[in-house]
């Protein structure tokens, strides 16, 4: 639904004579700091608000109605995904570019599905970041040839479960078979399937080594 929105310009082109405006969204002050002051620099952008997390990304957007969101993946109270996912339930034409230090292909892959258009690591040169924000505020989409090749290689990979999902999460705690069991309501059987099946989609050798590959893929998260 797009009620009690802003009156908003339909196109890129309509802006072609206006900087392009920027909702920068990050958990980080010093990193929304050094944003606005790299697009500072730049006569062709112009930011137009600040928030701290996903909820205030959302809430943000529907005042300033921004044409492009620059937001981080990683947020308290809402995440980048889940923000995306719900910016664009106001406007789907709403263009959001992820920036975050993460390059998990899960991530990845969830920022996409959730309706990203682009996605940016902050380590990248200044130039890339005002690239993919022209690329992207001219209707393109902006996907680092190395996180295409992430999200190639993720289209083959056999998926998790929500179960196995929910066990490799536990197993981030270090409980024992037995542990898991009791707090899942589960025999221990039930969990040695599980962990079968865990290892062998992410083909790993052992429950510790799935630990880390969950985390470097962004599967699993280390508690907050």
């Amino acid at each position: 639904m797009k009620a009690n929105l802003p009156q908003k310009k339909s196109s890129a082109a309509t802006h072609a004579a206006d900087r392009i405006t920027i909702l920068i969204v990050d958990d980080h002050s010093v990193v929304r700091a050094g944003i606005r002051a790299l697009l500072g620099t730049d006569a062709g952008f112009k930011v137009v608000g600040e928030g701290e997390n996903g909820q205030k990304a959302v809430e943000m957007y529907r005042q300033l109605q921004p044409q492009i969101v620059l937001m981080d993946l990683r947020m308290p109270l809402l995440d980048g995904v889940e923000a995306t996912r719900a910016i664009r339930q106001i406007d789907p034409q709403a263009r959001i570019v992820m920036l975050t230090t993460h390059q998990g292909d899960e991530e990845i892959h969830a920022a996409f599905e959730a309706g990203a258009v682009g996605y940016i690591l902050k380590n990248s040169p200044g130039d890339d970041l005002a690239a993919a924000l022209r690329a992207v505020a001219n209707g393109k989409n902006w996907i680092p040839d190395d996180i295409a090749k992430k999200m190639e290689a993720h289209a083959g990979k056999d998926k998790l479960t929500e179960r196995e999902l929910d066990v490799l999460q536990r197993l981030v705690g270090g409980d024992s078979n037995k542990e898991l069991a009791d707090k899942m309501g589960v025999t221990e059987h039930t969990v040695k399937a599980h962990l079968k099946s865990i290892i062998a989609k992410l083909k790993v050798r052992d429950r510790t080594e799935a630990v880390t590959v969950g985390l470097r893929r962004g599967i699993i998260r280390l508690p907050e």
